[in-house]
């Protein structure tokens, strides 16, 4: 009985070890053999080392045996567990060395190479291995298959396998689903399809599906499960919707046909009676899943020539653009999707076509000189791509005209338009040079047509468009100079406006042993220019002739300088070269006029003389000035106006004086500048008399521009004692003014250097006279 007892004890034991016992150890034995992260006890003992296996060494370089890594095996050559905490993200060749070998000089028996475990689960079409339905939505009619794909070739013959679980709508998690087994599906490196999985019996509802390891395997609860599929299952019948109720044309929509996967469907726009095919929204062509037909396939049922074939992908849907363009009607369109095997089986969506809207405007105030530029902006959002311009007005054809060529537009010929792109945001810009225009216009006002579709003024009511009007007038030029009179050695600025945006005028000057016919002027963007002739020191005295010339519309100079001494005109002028080298000034200057009156050329000038002097400097009389006083000394010159002056007023008396003798001299010296006057020019100066003397004085007045002086002599005189008032008091209390007598300063001539002379003469007669007595 004790012996039964004894062996029933050691049954249980042995029972208890077997329940308890790991996995059997995988033995690894080749070079090269691929192990993973988070199997358990790997046997390297007959790997071919001598010896039990110690270590497995990862290097850095395997060349210069730099170890980045080192997993110890066990006394028999175990490693325990090839934990994520012994390898990290070292992966690839680990070699093997015995014990007792050191990894930096031995040769090691060979390598493994050390993976991270990895399986993909995917959830496919079961017709379409290659389209997901992860995330998607698909029908009951619908068969999926479950696609797991693994790295674990290491495995093979191991008979490693993992399950897929599916989570149901309800929420339980079931291994047999689709009328197919998921328990035990084998991971060997290869690619495992579970293919068809039966949807038919299929709850309504979303799905979620991974691949586990199975308890016992070494990669069980280790976090090297598969990544989780979602799908949803539905009952769901054939629909169309659009994104929009109503588009504004040369816009586009999208329908999303939704229904059974991968299954093809007709797409159509319900036939409009009278409609021309160009006036239906246009299937867009090359799109995934469209086949663009355009003929009817079933006459009589009210199926337009714009359908197509649609084929759903792996979620059941497939979304259509339709575009718009300034063809397309304005109006309510159909547009239906049924199943081909079951016309009883559609849907339809309805969209409205609106049409658009046009808007022009031009920059500025709305008048502008021929020539200049003028920006046309605005919006379209009847055409996406285009909006057309023409104009009329005087003398153009009454169904309008290009804006540069001025030939008129034909109908639907867009070519014959001028045209501006139309921008994302329906704006729409263009930069109009009426310089560029192709024939002279007419001053006046004209009108600028902005339309949706190239139609003219007669067509106007079968498209959207819109007007502003504008104010062209011809390019002129005024000029005037800096004085009618110059003085030589004066510079003389010719400005003036010059109005049509020209880059430049052209000035011609002729005069006495001058011709300057290459000259010009740099029109600024407010139309001013300016032109300075610097060198009148060189000219001699006389009358010069100017012509200033503008290039009118062409901007082009058609009567120009041609070989020296000749004046040419430009090829479409019909202008003969004239010689002006041998004819006098006014001869010459008539010539170019005469040249620019042409009626073959749209030049226009504008004529100014102006005469040269020798620089002269005036200085009014003076008179006598009291001494202390001030006063103003004035003149006149032809001078330009703001010439600098510089003035000297010095006394000219000289006589010798003592240390202790304040100087006899009085002077003043300053500039002023030269003004403009009703005739000549003129020039003043204030004196401050404050320390002259009775004396002579001379003023010199000097021009350093024009290298010219002026003198003038005048005296200082005693200055005139004045009677002033005493006030005296009246019996009111008042104090009245009582004037006091003076005696008056008998006047004296003020004595110059000869008057010293005189003074000095009588001094000697009265010496000699008292001597005598």
């Amino acid at each position: 009985m004790k012996s039964m007892t004894k062996l029933m004890v050691v049954a249980m034991v042995l029972a208890a070890a077997l329940v308890v016992a790991p996995a059997a150890a995988r033995v690894v034995s080749s070079s090269g053999t691929t192990v993973y992260v988070g199997e358990e006890q790997l046997n390297f003992a007959g790997f071919g080392a001598s010896g039990q296996v110690d270590q497995l060494v990862h290097f850095t370089n395997f060349g210069d045996r730099s170890i980045d890594k080192t997993i110890q095996a066990d006394s028999v050559g175990n490693i325990t567990e090839l934990t994520r905490a012994a390898v990290g993200t070292t992966t690839g060749p680990y070699y093997v060395f015995a014990v007792g070998e050191d990894p930096s000089t031995a040769t090691p028996a060979g390598y493994v190479n050390v993976q991270y475990p990895d399986a993909t689960l995917g959830v496919v079409l079961s017709s379409n291995t290659q389209e997901s339905v992860d995330g998607k939505s698909v029908t009951r009619e619908t068969p999926v298959a479950f696609k797991l794909t693994n790295n674990l070739n290491g495995l093979a013959g191991t008979g490693a396998t993992m399950r897929i679980e599916v989570t149901l709508p309800g929420g339980g998690v079931t291994t047999q689903f689709g009328n197919q087994p998921l328990g035990s599906i084998a991971v060997n490196g290869t690619t495992a399809l579970v293919n068809p999985v039966d949807l038919a019996n299929a709850e309504a509802g979303t799905y979620t599906a991974i691949a586990k390891w199975p308890s016992g395997s070494d990669f069980y609860g280790k976090d090297f499960d598969s990544n989780s599929v979602t799908f949803e299952v539905l009952t769901k019948s054939l629909a169309i919707t659009s994104n929009k109720d109503s588009v504004v044309r040369g816009n586009s929509f999208t329908v999303t046909i939704t229904g059974e996967s991968a299954k093809m469907y007709n797409l159509y726009v319900k036939d409009v009676s009278g409609l021309a095919l160009s006036e239906y929204p246009a299937i867009v062509a090359g799109q995934n899943g469209v086949t663009v037909n355009n003929v009817t396939y079933r006459a009589g049922v009210g199926i337009s020539d714009v359908n197509a074939t649609v084929v759903t992908n792996a979620g059941g849907t497939r979304t259509v653009q339709f575009n718009t363009n300034t063809s397309t009607d304005d109006r309510q369109f159909t547009l239906r999707v049924e199943d081909p095997g079951d016309f009883s089986t559609y849907d339809e969506v309805k969209v409205r076509v609106e049409q658009g809207d046009v808007t022009i405007t031009a920059s500025g105030t709305g008048v502008y000189y021929i020539g200049e530029e003028v920006t046309l902006s605005g919006t379209c959002t009847d055409n996406a791509t285009t909006v057309h311009l023409f104009m009329t007005g005087p003398n153009l054809n009454s169904n309008g005209v290009k804006l540069d060529t001025i030939e008129e537009v034909e109908n639907n010929v867009t070519s014959s338009f001028t045209t501006a792109d139309v921008k994302a945001d329906d704006t729409w810009s263009l930069k109009w040079n009426t310089g560029d225009i192709q024939r002279s216009l007419d001053a006046g006002g004209y009108t600028i047509y902005a339309v949706s579709k190239p139609l003219n003024k007669a067509r106007l009511s079968d498209a959207k468009y819109a007007t502003t009007s504008i104010q062209l007038r011809s390019g002129f030029i005024t000029a005037t100079s800096s004085g009618a009179v110059v003085a030589k050695g004066d510079d003389l600025t010719l400005t003036g406006t010059a109005q049509g945006d020209p880059d430049s005028v052209r000035v011609w000057i002729f005069g006495k042993n001058l011709q300057l016919t290459d000259e010009s002027a740099t029109v600024e963007d407010d139309g001013s220019f300016e032109y300075e002739l610097t060198n009148t020191q060189d000219l001699t005295a006389g009358q010069y002739f100017v012509v200033i010339q503008h290039p009118m519309m062409n901007k082009v100079f058609d009567i120009y300088s041609g070989a020296t001494n000749w004046i040419n005109g430009t090829d479409d002028s019909g202008f003969a070269p004239v010689r002006i080298g041998g004819l006098q000034a006014s001869d010459a200057a008539t010539a170019v006029i005469t040249a620019l009156d042409s009626p073959n050329i749209d030049d226009t000038y504008v004529k100014l003389t102006f005469v040269v002097q020798e620089a002269n400097i005036w200085i009014d009389a003076i008179g006598d000035k009291a001494a202390g006083s001030t006063f103003t000394i004035t003149g006149t010159t032809n001078l330009a106006v703001g010439d600098t002056l510089n003035i000297e007023v010095t006394s000219s008396a000289f006589q010798p004086t003592t240390k202790s003798e304040a100087s006899g001299f009085g002077s003043v010296a300053g500039v002023t500048e030269v003004k403009q006057g009703d005739g000549a020019n003129t020039w003043s100066f204030e004196v401050d008399g404050t320390s002259f003397k009775p004396d002579q004085y001379i003023v010199t007045v000097e021009s350093i521009e024009t290298d010219t002086t002026a003198t003038a002599s005048f005296n200082v005189v005693e200055a005139v004692p004045t009677t002033q008032a005493t006030p005296t008091s009246t019996a009111t209390g008042e104090v009245t003014p009582t004037a006091t007598a003076t005696t008056e300063a008998t006047p004296t001539t003020t004595p110059g250097f000869g008057a010293l002379l005189a003074l000095a003469g009588l001094g000697a007669v009265a010496f000699l006279v008292l001597r005598r007595d």
